[in-house]
C-alpha cells in the first residue's frame, strides 16, 4: 500500500491525525489502493449508522424485517441529536425504512438509535463477521455514546459534556475517544464495505440501491464532498463527529464510470465545535488520492 505524496501535509496544515484508505469500486481492485494507517483501529461515531443500515436492509432481503412497519418515536424516550427527528417536539411516527433513510441523509440520531433496538448490535456484528469485516465492533449506539460521555466528564446532560470537551482549556479524554471502548473500525475494513455494497455483493438489487440512494443524499458537504464540488460527480457518503473526531466515509464517482471507495478518519488538536479546516482535510486528502489513483489506472 503506497501513500499520496501530500496526504501527511493535508493532516498536520490542519492540525489533525488522520487514517486513511481509498480504492477503486470493484469485484476486484487488483491492490490498487491508497492509504496511511489504514489497519489501524479508529472510532466510528456516526459511521457506525452505515453497518447499521446494511444489516437492516440484509434482515430486509431475509424477510426477517418488514420496512413499511411503522414505529412511533416520542419525544419522552428518543436520543437527543443536532438534526433529523431528534430536533422535533411531537411524536413522530413513521416506517422503520424512513427511519433508515434519516439515519443516513441526516445523520438522525433518535432514528438509528430506534433502528438500533429492532435490528440488535449482535446482528450487525454477525454481518460485519459474514462480510469478512473482522476489525468492526459495534457496541452500542448514540445513546450509550451520550450516557459515557457524561459520566467521563462528570456532567449532567450530553449538552455540558459536550460544552466540557469543547473547552481546549480543559483535559478530557472520554471513552468515546478509544476504540478499545468503543464502537471501531479500520479504514480498510469501511471501504471494504462500501465496495461490497456498491458492488452487489452485500445486498440484493433493490436494497443495494436504497443504500447508495440514501448515502448520495446525505446533506452534509463539508468533508468528503467539499473535495469535489462538481455536478456530475457524485458522492455518497456517511459522516461522524465526536467532540475533536471528524470522519466520513462514503463512494465517489465520475463521469466516466471510475468509483472509488474512501474512508477518512481523523482526530484534531482541538475539539471546537467549529473547525472548517479539519472538515476540509478530509476532501482535500480524499481528492489527493483519488487522482493519484486516477493517474495510475
Amino acid at each position: 500500500m503506497t501513500a499520496a505524496p501530500r496526504l501527511s501535509e493535508v493532516f498536520a496544515d490542519a492540525a489533525v491525525r488522520g487514517w486513511m484508505h481509498v480504492i477503486p469500486v470493484s469485484d476486484g481492485h487488483g491492490g490498487i489502493e491508497i492509504g496511511t494507517a489504514a489497519d489501524e483501529p479508529v472510532v466510528m461515531a456516526s459511521v457506525y449508522k452505515l453497518p447499521l443500515v446494511v444489516t437492516f436492509c440484509r434482515l430486509v432481503d431475509a424477510g426477517d424485517l418488514d420496512p413499511r412497519e411503522q414505529v412511533v418515536l416520542d419525544p419522552s424516550n428518543r436520543t437527543t441529536g443536532p438534526t433529523g427527528v431528534s430536533q422535533l417536539s411531537d411524536p413522530v411516527r413513521m416506517s422503520l425504512r424512513d427511519m433508515a433513510r434519516s439515519m443516513m441523509a441526516l445523520s438522525d440520531n433518535a432514528a438509528a438509535d430506534e433502528l438500533l433496538r429492532r435490528v440488535g448490535v449482535d446482528r450487525v456484528n454477525e454481518t460485519m463477521r459474514g462480510l469478512g469485516l473482522s476489525s468492526t465492533r459495534i457496541v452500542g449506539g448514540t445513546s450509550d455514546i451520550l450516557e459515557s460521555l457524561v459520566a467521563d466528564t462528570g456532567t449532567r446532560s450530553p449538552a455540558e459534556a459536550f460544552a466540557r470537551i469543547g473547552d481546549n482549556d480543559s483535559v478530557v479524554f472520554p471513552s468515546g475517544y478509544d476504540p478499545v471502548l468503543s464502537s471501531a473500525t479500520t479504514p480498510r475494513d469501511m471501504t471494504g464495505l462500501l465496495s461490497a455494497v456498491w458492488t452487489g455483493a452485500a445486498l440484493s438489487a433493490e436494497q443495494t440501491a436504497f443504500v447508495r440512494g440514501v448515502m448520495a443524499s446525505q446533506v452534509f458537504t463539508a468533508r468528503l464532498r467539499s473535495g469535489f464540488p462538481f455536478g456530475d460527480v457524485v458522492v455518497a457518503g456517511k459522516t461522524g463527529t465526536l467532540g475533536a473526531v471528524r470522519n466520513e466515509v462514503g463512494v465517489v464517482e465520475f463521469p466516466d464510470g471510475d468509483a472509488f471507495a474512501v474512508a477518512v478518519f481523523t482526530r484534531a488538536a482541538r475539539a471546537d465545535t467549529l473547525l472548517p479546516r479539519a472538515d476540509a482535510a478530509i476532501g482535500i486528502a480524499a481528492r489527493a488520492a483519488i487522482a493519484d489513483l486516477r493517474r495510475r489506472s
